[in-house]
C-alpha cells in the first residue's frame, strides 16, 4: 500500500506473468482430459459467467458507449482474446512447447514495432537494448544454455500458428492505449464473451472425438483458468498498459519463461539450473533498462 506507484506497477505485471505461467502449466497437466479449444472454451465462458453479476449494471449503464465505439471494442477483443487463444491453442497441437516459448519472447519487440507502426512512436536506445538483453535471457532458458540445441529446432505450421498469435498480442496491447472509456468489469466482460463465440465453434469440432472427462483435477483446473489468468490477469494486465504503456507491459512477458521454469520446479519437481539464474539475471536487467524512461516514450 506503501509503494511507490511504479513499483506497484511491476508487482501488478509480475502477479500477471505469474498466473499466465501457472495458466501454461495447468493446460498441460489437463490435456488429458479436457482438449485445448474445449478448455479455452471453458476457460471464457467461466470468466464470462463469474464476471457477469459485476459487469450487468455497467454493461446497462454504459450501452450507449458501448454501441459508439463498437469497432474499437470488437478489435480489441479479437485480437487479444479470440484470435491469439485459438491461433496458440491451434498451434500447440503439432508445434513443441520450446518453439512456443522461443516464439512469445519476441513479444516485447513487436509491441514496439507496432507502437511505431500504428502511432509513430519511436522506441528509446534504452528500450531497445532492455528487449535484447531480456529477449537474450529467455533465450537461455529456453535452449538450456546448449547452442547445438538451436540444430534441433524444428519450424512447421503449428508455429507459423504461434507467431501470428504472437502478433495478434502485440496488436491487442499496443492498440489498448485507444481502450473506450469503460469500466474495467463491462470491458472484460464484452472481451471474454467474444471469446466465447470464437471458440465455441472449435471446440465443438472436438467434442465428438474428445470429450471432456470431468475428474476433480480437470475442474479445479477449469475453475483456475477461468479466474486466475482470465479475469484477475487481464484486469491487471489492461491496467498496467494504461498506468505504465504498452512498451513496458509487453516487456514484461520475457518473464514467462522464468517463472515457468520455478513453478514447474515447485509443483512438478523439476530441476533448476544455472542457466536460469543467468537467464534470470538478464531478463531482470532488461526490464530494468527498457522501464527507464519508457513512459516518456508513449
Amino acid at each position: 500500500m506503501t509503494a511507490s506507484p511504479r513499483v506497484r506497477i511491476h508487482l501488478m505485471l509480475l502477479l500477471v506473468m505469474l498466473l499466465w505461467a501457472g495458466n501454461a502449466l495447468v493446460a498441460r497437466a489437463v490435456r488429458a482430459d479436457v482438449p485445448p479449444f474445449t478448455l479455452a472454451f471453458l476457460r471464457w465462458s467461466g470468466a464470462a459467467l463469474l464476471l457477469l453479476p459485476f459487469a450487468a449494471r455497467g454493461i446497462a449503464a454504459e450501452w450507449p458507449l458501448v454501441r459508439r465505439h463498437w469497432p474499437m471494442l470488437l478489435l480489441l477483443s479479437i485480437f487479444g482474446v479470440g484470435c491469439f487463444n485459438a491461433l496458440l491453442y491451434s498451434g500447440l497441437r503439432t508445434s513443441s512447447a520450446t518453439n512456443a516459448m522461443l516464439i512469445q519472447a519476441a513479444i516485447p519487440a513487436l509491441v514496439l514495432g507496432c507502437n511505431y507502426l500504428f502511432f509513430r512512436t519511436r522506441a528509446l536506445p534504452s528500450q531497445i537494448i532492455g528487449v535484447l538483453a531480456a529477449a537474450l535471457g529467455a533465450l537461455l532458458i529456453i535452449f538450456r544454455a546448449d547452442i547445438h540445441a538451436l540444430a534441433a529446432l524444428h519450424f512447421g505450421t503449428g508455429d507459423a500458428l504461434i507467431l501470428l498469435g504472437v502478433i495478434c498480442w502485440s496488436v491487442y496491447t499496443s492498440l489498448l492505449r485507444k481502450r473506450p472509456p469503460l469500466t474495467a468489469p463491462t470491458f472484460l466482460w464484452l472481451s471474454f464473451a467474444t471469446g466465447v463465440v470464437m471458440m465455441a465453434p472449435l471446440a465443438a469440432s472436438e467434442w465428438a472425438d474428445h470429450p471432456v472427462r470431468w475428474t476433480p483435477g480437470a475442474a479445479a483446473g477449469i475453475a483456475y483458468v477461468a479466474i486466475f489468468p482470465s479475469i484477475i490477469a487481464y484486469f491487471l494486465y489492461n491496467h498496467a498498459v494504461a498506468q505504465a504503456g504498452a512498451a513496458q507491459a509487453g516487456q514484461a512477458i520475457s518473464l514467462q519463461p522464468l517463472l515457468g521454469a520455478f513453478l514447474a520446479a515447485l509443483l512438478l519437481g523439476e530441476t533448476l539450473h544455472g542457466y536460469h539464474f543467468a537467464g534470470m539475471a538478464l531478463i531482470l536487467l532488461g526490464i530494468a533498462v527498457a522501464a527507464r524512461n519508457a513512459r516518456a516514450a508513449e
